[in-house]
Protein backbone atom coordinates (compact mmCIF):
# COMPACT_ATOMS: atom_id res chain seq x y z
CA UNK A 1 0.00 0.00 0.00
CA UNK A 2 2.73 2.21 0.72
CA UNK A 3 5.09 1.93 -2.75
CA UNK A 4 1.38 3.05 -4.64
CA UNK A 5 1.56 6.53 -5.60
CA UNK A 6 -1.80 8.44 -4.64
CA UNK A 7 -1.58 11.48 -5.52
CA UNK A 8 0.73 12.07 -8.44
CA UNK A 9 3.22 9.56 -11.04
CA UNK A 10 6.78 9.01 -10.88
CA UNK A 11 9.52 10.99 -11.70
CA UNK A 12 10.93 10.42 -15.31
CA UNK A 13 6.94 9.22 -16.42
CA UNK A 14 5.52 11.00 -18.45
CA UNK A 15 1.25 11.88 -18.24
CA UNK A 16 0.21 10.35 -21.47
CA UNK A 17 1.85 7.45 -20.43
CA UNK A 18 0.59 6.86 -17.51
CA UNK A 19 -2.52 7.82 -19.30
CA UNK A 20 -2.28 5.37 -21.24
CA UNK A 21 -0.99 2.99 -18.36
CA UNK A 22 -4.03 3.99 -16.62
CA UNK A 23 -6.47 3.31 -19.36
CA UNK A 24 -5.17 -0.28 -20.36
CA UNK A 25 -4.70 -1.63 -16.44
CA UNK A 26 -8.05 -2.35 -14.95
CA UNK A 27 -8.92 -0.64 -11.60
CA UNK A 28 -7.91 -2.02 -8.32
CA UNK A 29 -10.29 -2.41 -6.04
CA UNK A 30 -7.97 -2.90 -3.64
CA UNK A 31 -6.80 0.48 -3.29
CA UNK A 32 -9.43 2.55 -0.60
CA UNK A 33 -7.78 5.97 0.75
CA UNK A 34 -8.71 6.56 4.71
CA UNK A 35 -8.95 9.82 6.03
CA UNK A 36 -8.91 10.68 9.51
CA UNK A 37 -11.70 12.48 11.24
CA UNK A 38 -10.10 16.10 11.23
CA UNK A 39 -9.45 15.53 7.52
CA UNK A 40 -12.66 14.53 6.63
CA UNK A 41 -14.43 17.62 8.87
CA UNK A 42 -12.22 19.77 7.05
CA UNK A 43 -13.03 18.51 3.69
CA UNK A 44 -17.21 18.46 4.78
CA UNK A 45 -16.48 21.94 6.09
CA UNK A 46 -15.19 23.44 2.53
CA UNK A 47 -18.28 21.50 0.55
CA UNK A 48 -20.90 22.87 3.00
CA UNK A 49 -18.74 26.22 3.67
CA UNK A 50 -19.63 26.83 7.17
CA UNK A 51 -18.18 28.95 9.48
CA UNK A 52 -16.23 27.47 12.26
CA UNK A 53 -16.32 30.53 15.17
CA UNK A 54 -19.66 31.10 14.71
CA UNK A 55 -20.67 27.22 15.66
CA UNK A 56 -18.43 28.05 18.23
CA UNK A 57 -19.83 30.95 19.26
CA UNK A 58 -23.62 29.39 19.35
CA UNK A 59 -22.42 26.22 21.39
CA UNK A 60 -21.11 28.62 23.79
CA UNK A 61 -23.91 30.31 23.82
CA UNK A 62 -26.36 27.42 24.51
CA UNK A 63 -24.19 25.98 27.03
CA UNK A 64 -24.26 29.67 28.95
CA UNK A 65 -28.20 29.48 28.54
CA UNK A 66 -28.33 26.05 29.92
CA UNK A 67 -25.92 27.19 33.03
CA UNK A 68 -28.23 30.30 33.94
CA UNK A 69 -31.49 27.82 33.65
CA UNK A 70 -29.51 25.24 35.72
CA UNK A 71 -28.70 27.91 38.34
CA UNK A 72 -32.43 29.28 37.99
CA UNK A 73 -33.89 25.86 39.17
CA UNK A 74 -31.02 25.42 41.73
CA UNK A 75 -31.51 29.19 42.85
CA UNK A 76 -35.48 28.02 43.36
CA UNK A 77 -34.59 25.78 46.17
CA UNK A 78 -32.70 27.81 48.24
CA UNK A 79 -34.43 29.03 51.45
CA UNK A 80 -32.59 31.67 52.40
CA UNK A 81 -32.93 34.01 49.64
CA UNK A 82 -35.76 36.50 49.57
CA UNK A 83 -37.41 34.96 46.55
CA UNK A 84 -37.57 31.43 48.80
CA UNK A 85 -39.15 33.30 52.06
CA UNK A 86 -42.04 35.01 49.71
CA UNK A 87 -42.47 31.65 48.54
CA UNK A 88 -42.91 30.05 51.54
CA UNK A 89 -44.66 32.84 52.80
CA UNK A 90 -47.19 31.91 49.76
CA UNK A 91 -47.13 28.68 50.50
CA UNK A 92 -47.99 28.78 54.14
CA UNK A 93 -50.61 31.51 53.61
CA UNK A 94 -52.59 29.08 50.81
CA UNK A 95 -52.18 26.29 52.93
CA UNK A 96 -53.91 28.52 55.86
CA UNK A 97 -56.62 29.38 53.16
CA UNK A 98 -57.37 25.86 52.72
CA UNK A 99 -57.32 24.71 55.84
CA UNK A 100 -59.86 27.65 56.47
CA UNK A 101 -61.75 27.13 53.49
CA UNK A 102 -62.75 23.33 54.55
CA UNK A 103 -63.73 24.92 57.96
CA UNK A 104 -65.93 27.05 56.29
CA UNK A 105 -67.17 24.25 53.71
CA UNK A 106 -67.62 21.95 56.95
CA UNK A 107 -69.42 24.63 58.57
CA UNK A 108 -71.75 25.59 55.51
CA UNK A 109 -72.62 21.59 55.55
CA UNK A 110 -73.70 21.33 59.15
CA UNK A 111 -75.64 24.73 58.59
CA UNK A 112 -77.49 22.67 55.38
CA UNK A 113 -77.96 20.03 57.14
CA UNK A 114 -79.40 21.86 59.82
CA UNK A 115 -81.67 23.76 58.38
CA UNK A 116 -82.45 20.91 55.79
CA UNK A 117 -83.93 19.67 59.38
CA UNK A 118 -85.35 22.26 60.72
CA UNK A 119 -87.07 22.37 56.92
CA UNK A 120 -88.49 18.85 56.91
CA UNK A 121 -89.57 19.01 60.72
CA UNK A 122 -91.58 22.53 59.26
CA UNK A 123 -92.97 20.09 56.26
CA UNK A 124 -93.73 17.41 58.29
CA UNK A 125 -95.54 19.88 60.97
CA UNK A 126 -97.26 21.47 58.03
CA UNK A 127 -98.68 18.49 56.75
CA UNK A 128 -99.79 17.19 60.09
CA UNK A 129 -101.68 20.68 60.25
CA UNK A 130 -103.12 20.39 56.61
CA UNK A 131 -103.75 16.51 57.39
CA UNK A 132 -106.02 17.59 61.05
CA UNK A 133 -107.74 20.53 58.56
CA UNK A 134 -109.22 17.80 56.05
CA UNK A 135 -112.87 16.83 56.34
CA UNK A 136 -112.68 13.22 57.18
CA UNK A 137 -109.58 14.14 59.98
CA UNK A 138 -111.93 17.33 61.38
CA UNK A 139 -115.08 14.95 61.06
CA UNK A 140 -113.43 12.19 63.05
CA UNK A 141 -112.75 14.80 66.09
CA UNK A 142 -115.56 16.26 65.89
CA UNK A 143 -116.75 12.27 66.53
CA UNK A 144 -114.04 11.86 68.89
CA UNK A 145 -115.61 15.29 70.72
CA UNK A 146 -118.89 13.58 70.44
CA UNK A 147 -117.13 10.42 72.15
CA UNK A 148 -116.18 12.61 74.85
CA UNK A 149 -119.18 14.97 75.40
CA UNK A 150 -121.18 11.83 74.97
CA UNK A 151 -119.14 10.25 78.06
CA UNK A 152 -119.62 13.78 79.99
CA UNK A 153 -123.04 13.28 79.83
CA UNK A 154 -123.47 9.86 81.29
CA UNK A 155 -120.83 10.70 84.04
CA UNK A 156 -123.71 13.90 84.49
CA UNK A 157 -126.62 11.66 84.19
CA UNK A 158 -124.98 9.13 86.82
CA UNK A 159 -123.84 12.05 89.25
CA UNK A 160 -127.39 13.42 88.61
CA UNK A 161 -129.01 10.11 89.70
CA UNK A 162 -126.63 9.78 92.53
CA UNK A 163 -127.28 13.32 93.63
CA UNK A 164 -130.62 12.56 93.61
CA UNK A 165 -130.37 8.98 95.30
CA UNK A 166 -128.25 10.33 97.95
CA UNK A 167 -129.68 14.25 98.38
CA UNK A 168 -133.50 13.96 97.50
CA UNK A 169 -134.19 16.92 99.75
CA UNK A 170 -131.64 19.41 98.12
CA UNK A 171 -132.69 23.44 97.81
CA UNK A 172 -134.26 24.14 94.48
CA UNK A 173 -132.08 26.66 93.52
CA UNK A 174 -128.87 23.56 93.09
CA UNK A 175 -131.80 21.86 91.39
CA UNK A 176 -132.35 24.61 88.91
CA UNK A 177 -128.30 25.45 88.78
CA UNK A 178 -128.48 22.13 87.67
CA UNK A 179 -131.35 22.09 85.15
CA UNK A 180 -129.87 25.32 83.58
CA UNK A 181 -126.30 23.87 83.13
CA UNK A 182 -128.69 20.92 81.07
CA UNK A 183 -130.07 23.33 79.39
CA UNK A 184 -127.43 24.88 78.31
CA UNK A 185 -125.43 21.83 77.23
CA UNK A 186 -129.01 20.67 75.34
CA UNK A 187 -128.71 24.23 73.24
CA UNK A 188 -125.22 23.69 72.92
CA UNK A 189 -125.85 20.29 71.46
CA UNK A 190 -128.73 21.79 69.23
CA UNK A 191 -126.26 25.00 68.07
CA UNK A 192 -123.74 22.02 67.26
CA UNK A 193 -126.47 20.10 65.47
CA UNK A 194 -127.53 23.60 63.28
CA UNK A 195 -123.76 24.08 62.78
CA UNK A 196 -123.37 20.93 61.31
CA UNK A 197 -126.35 21.44 59.03
CA UNK A 198 -124.68 24.43 57.90
CA UNK A 199 -121.39 23.10 57.13
CA UNK A 200 -123.09 20.00 55.41
CA UNK A 201 -125.03 23.05 53.26
CA UNK A 202 -121.57 24.15 53.01
CA UNK A 203 -120.29 21.13 51.66
CA UNK A 204 -122.86 21.11 49.29
CA UNK A 205 -122.63 23.79 48.14
CA UNK A 206 -119.02 23.34 47.52
CA UNK A 207 -119.82 19.86 45.61
CA UNK A 208 -122.67 22.13 43.30
CA UNK A 209 -119.82 24.39 42.96
CA UNK A 210 -117.32 21.81 41.82
CA UNK A 211 -120.28 20.16 39.06
CA UNK A 212 -120.59 23.77 38.18
CA UNK A 213 -116.86 24.24 37.34
CA UNK A 214 -117.09 20.81 35.75
CA UNK A 215 -120.02 21.53 33.71
CA UNK A 216 -118.07 25.36 32.49
CA UNK A 217 -114.99 23.40 31.41
CA UNK A 218 -116.92 20.87 29.41
CA UNK A 219 -118.29 24.03 27.83
CA UNK A 220 -115.26 25.48 27.25
CA UNK A 221 -113.97 22.41 25.79
CA UNK A 222 -117.07 22.55 23.60
CA UNK A 223 -116.51 26.03 22.45
CA UNK A 224 -112.96 25.30 21.88
CA UNK A 225 -113.74 22.55 19.61
CA UNK A 226 -116.19 24.26 18.02
CA UNK A 227 -113.57 27.36 17.14
CA UNK A 228 -111.44 24.71 15.72
CA UNK A 229 -114.13 24.02 13.57
CA UNK A 230 -114.81 27.32 12.52
CA UNK A 231 -111.49 28.10 11.82
CA UNK A 232 -111.39 24.75 9.63
CA UNK A 233 -114.34 26.47 8.36
CA UNK A 234 -112.76 29.81 7.52
CA UNK A 235 -109.85 28.21 6.08
CA UNK A 236 -111.90 26.09 4.15
CA UNK A 237 -113.90 29.05 2.54
CA UNK A 238 -110.48 31.15 2.37
CA UNK A 239 -109.34 28.34 0.03
CA UNK A 240 -112.64 27.87 -1.99
CA UNK A 241 -112.53 31.76 -2.15
CA UNK A 242 -108.96 31.70 -3.61
CA UNK A 243 -109.75 28.80 -6.45
CA UNK A 244 -112.90 31.07 -7.39
CA UNK A 245 -110.48 34.35 -7.54
CA UNK A 246 -107.91 31.86 -9.78
CA UNK A 247 -110.74 30.48 -11.69
CA UNK A 248 -112.20 34.11 -12.52
CA UNK A 249 -108.88 35.31 -13.45
CA UNK A 250 -108.11 32.37 -15.59
CA UNK A 251 -112.11 33.10 -17.40
CA UNK A 252 -110.98 36.82 -17.77
CA UNK A 253 -107.61 35.64 -19.57
CA UNK A 254 -109.14 33.42 -21.58
CA UNK A 255 -111.74 36.68 -22.05
CA UNK A 256 -108.59 39.04 -22.76
CA UNK A 257 -107.31 35.92 -25.36
CA UNK A 258 -110.78 35.76 -26.78
CA UNK A 259 -111.11 39.62 -27.39
CA UNK A 260 -107.39 39.69 -28.61
CA UNK A 261 -108.28 37.03 -31.25
CA UNK A 262 -111.19 39.12 -32.17
CA UNK A 263 -109.61 41.87 -32.25
CA UNK A 264 -107.05 40.42 -34.45
CA UNK A 265 -109.93 38.41 -36.89
CA UNK A 266 -111.06 42.63 -37.31
CA UNK A 267 -108.19 43.70 -38.68
CA UNK A 268 -107.66 40.97 -40.25
CA UNK A 269 -110.90 41.84 -41.99
CA UNK A 270 -110.33 45.27 -42.05
CA UNK A 271 -107.05 45.00 -43.72
CA UNK A 272 -108.55 42.51 -46.09
CA UNK A 273 -111.51 45.19 -46.56
CA UNK A 274 -108.90 47.92 -47.31
CA UNK A 275 -107.06 45.79 -49.78
CA UNK A 276 -110.20 44.95 -51.11
CA UNK A 277 -110.87 48.32 -51.71
CA UNK A 278 -107.64 49.78 -52.77
CA UNK A 279 -107.34 46.83 -55.56
CA UNK A 280 -111.43 47.72 -56.70
CA UNK A 281 -109.80 51.77 -56.44
CA UNK A 282 -107.16 50.26 -59.00
CA UNK A 283 -109.11 48.42 -60.97
CA UNK A 284 -111.63 51.01 -61.00
CA UNK A 285 -108.32 53.43 -62.02
CA UNK A 286 -107.39 51.00 -64.93
CA UNK A 287 -110.77 50.88 -66.46
CA UNK A 288 -111.17 54.85 -66.15
CA UNK A 289 -107.17 54.29 -67.98
CA UNK A 290 -108.80 52.24 -70.33
CA UNK A 291 -112.22 54.21 -71.08
CA UNK A 292 -109.68 57.22 -71.01
CA UNK A 293 -107.41 55.47 -73.50
CA UNK A 294 -110.62 53.89 -75.54
CA UNK A 295 -111.37 57.51 -75.77
CA UNK A 296 -108.07 58.54 -76.62
CA UNK A 297 -107.99 55.83 -79.62
CA UNK A 298 -111.27 57.36 -80.79
CA UNK A 299 -110.33 60.32 -80.88
CA UNK A 300 -107.43 59.97 -82.86
CA UNK A 301 -109.39 58.12 -85.07
CA UNK A 302 -111.54 60.55 -85.38
CA UNK A 303 -108.45 62.89 -86.11
CA UNK A 304 -106.87 60.44 -88.60
CA UNK A 305 -110.43 60.34 -90.25
CA UNK A 306 -110.87 64.16 -90.66
CA UNK A 307 -106.99 64.50 -91.89
CA UNK A 308 -107.58 61.59 -94.37
CA UNK A 309 -111.02 63.93 -95.76
CA UNK A 310 -109.60 66.88 -95.09
CA UNK A 311 -106.15 65.52 -97.24
CA UNK A 312 -108.92 63.71 -99.70
CA UNK A 313 -110.60 66.91 -100.13
CA UNK A 314 -107.27 68.44 -100.50
CA UNK A 315 -106.96 66.28 -103.08
CA UNK A 316 -109.98 66.44 -104.84
CA UNK A 317 -109.52 70.67 -104.77
CA UNK A 318 -105.65 70.07 -106.21
CA UNK A 319 -107.25 67.58 -109.03
CA UNK A 320 -110.11 70.16 -109.60
CA UNK A 321 -107.84 72.87 -110.09
CA UNK A 322 -105.46 70.62 -112.02
CA UNK A 323 -108.44 69.62 -113.98
CA UNK A 324 -109.05 73.25 -114.47
CA UNK A 325 -105.74 74.32 -115.00
CA UNK A 326 -104.75 70.76 -117.11
CA UNK A 327 -104.47 72.62 -119.85
CA UNK A 328 -102.85 76.12 -119.12
CA UNK A 329 -100.31 74.34 -116.85
CA UNK A 330 -97.14 72.39 -118.15
CA UNK A 331 -95.50 69.32 -117.37
CA UNK A 332 -93.26 71.61 -114.63
CA UNK A 333 -96.57 71.95 -112.91
CA UNK A 334 -97.31 68.52 -112.87
CA UNK A 335 -94.34 67.92 -111.14
CA UNK A 336 -95.05 70.36 -108.45
CA UNK A 337 -98.32 68.72 -108.03
CA UNK A 338 -96.59 65.83 -107.82
CA UNK A 339 -94.21 66.64 -105.38
CA UNK A 340 -96.65 68.60 -103.55
CA UNK A 341 -98.27 65.08 -103.10
CA UNK A 342 -95.24 63.36 -102.23
CA UNK A 343 -94.70 65.76 -99.54
CA UNK A 344 -97.86 65.47 -98.45
CA UNK A 345 -97.82 61.34 -98.37
CA UNK A 346 -94.17 62.12 -96.53
CA UNK A 347 -95.88 64.14 -94.21
CA UNK A 348 -99.13 61.82 -93.33
CA UNK A 349 -96.61 59.06 -92.78
CA UNK A 350 -94.41 60.81 -90.94
CA UNK A 351 -97.61 61.67 -88.78
CA UNK A 352 -98.61 58.07 -88.84
CA UNK A 353 -95.26 57.26 -87.67
CA UNK A 354 -95.25 59.23 -84.55
CA UNK A 355 -98.51 58.32 -83.65
CA UNK A 356 -97.16 54.53 -84.42
CA UNK A 357 -94.52 55.84 -81.92
CA UNK A 358 -96.60 57.77 -79.53
CA UNK A 359 -99.20 54.37 -79.28
CA UNK A 360 -96.08 52.09 -78.71
CA UNK A 361 -94.56 54.62 -75.75
CA UNK A 362 -97.93 54.51 -74.31
CA UNK A 363 -98.58 50.62 -74.59
CA UNK A 364 -94.60 50.63 -72.48
CA UNK A 365 -95.89 52.27 -70.04
CA UNK A 366 -99.01 50.91 -69.17
CA UNK A 367 -96.92 47.69 -68.98
CA UNK A 368 -94.83 49.32 -66.99
CA UNK A 369 -97.29 50.16 -64.62
CA UNK A 370 -98.97 46.77 -65.11
CA UNK A 371 -95.84 45.58 -63.82
CA UNK A 372 -95.48 47.75 -61.19
CA UNK A 373 -98.68 47.31 -60.04
CA UNK A 374 -98.25 43.28 -60.33
CA UNK A 375 -95.41 43.57 -58.21
CA UNK A 376 -96.67 45.85 -55.53
CA UNK A 377 -99.78 43.26 -55.42
CA UNK A 378 -96.93 40.75 -55.43
CA UNK A 379 -95.24 42.49 -52.03
CA UNK A 380 -98.53 43.49 -50.79
CA UNK A 381 -98.99 39.38 -50.82
CA UNK A 382 -96.45 38.07 -49.49
CA UNK A 383 -96.46 41.00 -46.54
CA UNK A 384 -99.80 40.04 -45.87
CA UNK A 385 -99.15 36.39 -45.86
CA UNK A 386 -96.15 36.76 -44.04
CA UNK A 387 -98.43 38.68 -41.33
CA UNK A 388 -100.85 35.49 -41.69
CA UNK A 389 -98.07 33.61 -40.96
CA UNK A 390 -96.64 35.96 -38.02
CA UNK A 391 -100.49 35.71 -36.28
CA UNK A 392 -100.47 32.07 -36.84
CA UNK A 393 -97.04 31.61 -35.29
CA UNK A 394 -98.10 33.79 -32.55
CA UNK A 395 -101.44 32.32 -32.28
CA UNK A 396 -99.50 28.80 -31.31
CA UNK A 397 -97.16 30.10 -29.52
CA UNK A 398 -99.96 31.63 -27.05
CA UNK A 399 -101.81 28.34 -27.35
CA UNK A 400 -98.38 27.23 -26.17
CA UNK A 401 -97.99 29.07 -23.27
CA UNK A 402 -101.36 28.93 -22.62
CA UNK A 403 -101.05 25.17 -22.41
CA UNK A 404 -98.07 25.50 -20.33
CA UNK A 405 -99.89 27.86 -17.68
CA UNK A 406 -102.84 25.85 -17.61
CA UNK A 407 -100.51 22.54 -17.00
CA UNK A 408 -98.54 24.84 -14.33
CA UNK A 409 -102.08 25.11 -12.73
CA UNK A 410 -103.03 21.92 -12.91
CA UNK A 411 -100.00 20.64 -11.12
CA UNK A 412 -100.34 23.67 -8.61
CA UNK A 413 -103.87 22.23 -7.93
CA UNK A 414 -102.41 18.69 -7.49
CA UNK A 415 -99.45 20.01 -5.21
CA UNK A 416 -102.23 22.44 -3.36
CA UNK A 417 -104.28 19.44 -3.27
CA UNK A 418 -101.94 17.36 -2.08
CA UNK A 419 -100.46 19.29 0.60
CA UNK A 420 -104.62 20.36 1.72
CA UNK A 421 -104.28 16.55 2.01
CA UNK A 422 -101.34 16.89 4.04
CA UNK A 423 -102.61 19.37 6.04
CA UNK A 424 -105.50 17.61 7.08
CA UNK A 425 -103.89 14.37 7.89
CA UNK A 426 -101.68 16.04 9.98
CA UNK A 427 -104.46 18.18 11.91
CA UNK A 428 -105.94 14.63 12.03
CA UNK A 429 -103.21 12.82 13.80
CA UNK A 430 -102.50 15.64 16.14
CA UNK A 431 -106.34 15.72 16.76
CA UNK A 432 -105.95 11.83 17.66
CA UNK A 433 -102.41 12.51 19.21
CA UNK A 434 -103.81 15.28 21.16
CA UNK A 435 -107.15 13.07 22.52
CA UNK A 436 -104.71 10.28 22.83
CA UNK A 437 -102.78 12.38 25.04
CA UNK A 438 -105.66 13.37 26.93
CA UNK A 439 -106.96 10.16 27.15
CA UNK A 440 -103.37 8.85 28.66
CA UNK A 441 -103.05 12.25 30.89
CA UNK A 442 -106.72 10.93 32.15
CA UNK A 443 -106.01 8.02 33.00
CA UNK A 444 -102.87 8.41 34.71
CA UNK A 445 -104.64 11.36 36.63
CA UNK A 446 -107.33 8.88 37.71
CA UNK A 447 -104.68 6.10 38.72
CA UNK A 448 -102.70 8.33 40.51
CA UNK A 449 -105.73 10.20 41.65
CA UNK A 450 -106.76 6.16 42.96
CA UNK A 451 -103.38 5.80 44.62
CA UNK A 452 -103.94 9.15 46.38
CA UNK A 453 -107.21 7.98 47.58
CA UNK A 454 -106.25 4.91 48.41
CA UNK A 455 -103.07 6.02 50.42
CA UNK A 456 -105.14 8.54 52.30
CA UNK A 457 -108.02 6.12 52.76
CA UNK A 458 -104.98 3.84 54.54
CA UNK A 459 -103.50 6.63 56.37
CA UNK A 460 -107.14 7.80 57.67
CA UNK A 461 -107.79 4.59 58.65
CA UNK A 462 -104.85 3.80 60.47
CA UNK A 463 -105.30 7.06 62.23
CA UNK A 464 -108.80 6.86 63.00
CA UNK A 465 -108.00 2.87 64.30
CA UNK A 466 -105.29 4.20 66.97
CA UNK A 467 -108.13 6.72 68.25
CA UNK A 468 -110.88 4.23 68.41
CA UNK A 469 -108.28 1.89 70.01
CA UNK A 470 -107.22 4.96 72.62
CA UNK A 471 -111.06 5.76 73.06
CA UNK A 472 -111.73 2.21 73.45
CA UNK A 473 -109.06 1.77 76.15
CA UNK A 474 -110.19 5.26 77.90
CA UNK A 475 -114.31 3.02 77.90
CA UNK A 476 -115.88 5.41 75.79
CA UNK A 477 -118.82 5.23 73.14
CA UNK A 478 -116.99 4.58 69.82
CA UNK A 479 -120.27 3.98 67.30
CA UNK A 480 -119.73 7.78 66.57
CA UNK A 481 -115.83 7.54 65.79
CA UNK A 482 -116.62 3.79 64.13
CA UNK A 483 -119.36 6.04 62.00
CA UNK A 484 -116.55 8.74 60.98
CA UNK A 485 -114.47 6.05 60.34
CA UNK A 486 -116.19 4.33 57.69
CA UNK A 487 -114.52 3.87 54.38
CA UNK A 488 -115.18 6.15 51.61
CA UNK A 489 -114.23 10.61 51.28
CA UNK A 490 -116.79 12.13 51.44
CA UNK A 491 -119.40 12.80 54.00
CA UNK A 492 -122.02 11.26 51.96
CA UNK A 493 -124.50 8.73 52.98
CA UNK A 494 -124.87 6.65 49.31
CA UNK A 495 -122.37 3.93 48.69
CA UNK A 496 -118.86 3.57 47.98
CA UNK A 497 -117.74 3.91 44.37
CA UNK A 498 -113.59 4.68 43.25
CA UNK A 499 -112.79 5.08 47.11
CA UNK A 500 -115.48 8.28 47.30
CA UNK A 501 -118.81 8.39 49.01
CA UNK A 502 -121.10 10.80 47.54
CA UNK A 503 -124.20 12.69 48.85
CA UNK A 504 -127.56 12.79 46.96
CA UNK A 505 -129.54 15.65 47.61
CA UNK A 506 -133.23 15.98 47.51
CA UNK A 507 -134.10 17.96 44.44
CA UNK A 508 -136.03 21.08 46.39
CA UNK A 509 -135.19 24.32 47.46
CA UNK A 510 -134.15 22.68 50.62
CA UNK A 511 -131.01 20.59 49.35
CA UNK A 512 -131.15 18.17 52.03
CA UNK A 513 -129.01 15.08 51.89
CA UNK A 514 -131.27 11.84 51.25
CA UNK A 515 -131.16 8.71 53.86
CA UNK A 516 -129.29 6.26 53.55
CA UNK A 517 -131.91 3.46 53.92
CA UNK A 518 -134.34 2.32 51.44
CA UNK A 519 -138.21 1.54 51.92
CA UNK A 520 -141.31 0.66 50.83
CA UNK A 521 -142.01 4.07 50.65
CA UNK A 522 -139.45 5.16 48.65
CA UNK A 523 -139.71 2.38 45.99
CA UNK A 524 -143.43 3.67 45.53
CA UNK A 525 -142.54 7.48 44.74
CA UNK A 526 -139.52 5.60 42.40
CA UNK A 527 -142.38 4.02 40.83
CA UNK A 528 -144.55 6.54 40.42
CA UNK A 529 -142.36 9.09 39.13
CA UNK A 530 -140.37 6.85 36.67
CA UNK A 531 -141.81 6.33 33.31
CA UNK A 532 -142.11 3.52 31.62
CA UNK A 533 -141.79 4.76 27.90
CA UNK A 534 -138.58 5.93 27.40
CA UNK A 535 -139.88 8.37 24.76
CA UNK A 536 -142.44 9.44 27.25
CA UNK A 537 -138.79 10.50 30.08
CA UNK A 538 -137.09 12.16 27.21
CA UNK A 539 -139.86 14.47 26.76
CA UNK A 540 -140.48 15.01 30.35
CA UNK A 541 -136.51 15.57 31.01
CA UNK A 542 -136.58 18.17 27.70
CA UNK A 543 -135.15 16.33 25.22
CA UNK A 544 -136.40 17.06 21.66
CA UNK A 545 -135.04 14.06 20.08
Amino acid sequence: MASVVQYGRRRGSSRRADDANRMIQPQDLQQVAVLTKAEWRRIQDELNQTNKDKESMKEEAKQRENLHLQSKEMVKTWSNTIAGQRQKKLEAKKIREEIEEEKRKQIDKEEAEYKEQKRKEAVEKAKTQLYYQTDRVKGLHRALLLTEVLKEREAQIELKQRIQSANKDVDKKFINMVRTREDEALRKEQEKAVGKKLERRAVAEDLKNKIKEKELVREQQKIEIKKEEEATQQLLELYQWEQRMEEEREAKQKRDLLQAHLEHLTNRDLMRAADAQKQEAEEQQRKLFLSAKQKMMKLRKDREKELFNEAQERRERIMNKLTVTQQEQTTSEEERIAKAVAEQEAKQAQQQQEEHERRVTALKLIAAHRELMRQEKEQRDKIAEQNTRDALQAKKEADRIFSEKQNRKAQRIKEDGKKLQDFNAMQMADKIARHQRLKKDEYQFEVLNAELIAEEENKFQQYSQQVIGAAAKAQRNVFPLCKAAREGIGGGLGPVSGGVRPSYLVQDCTGAQMPQYVSGVTQNIKKLNEAADIQDAKRRLGFTW
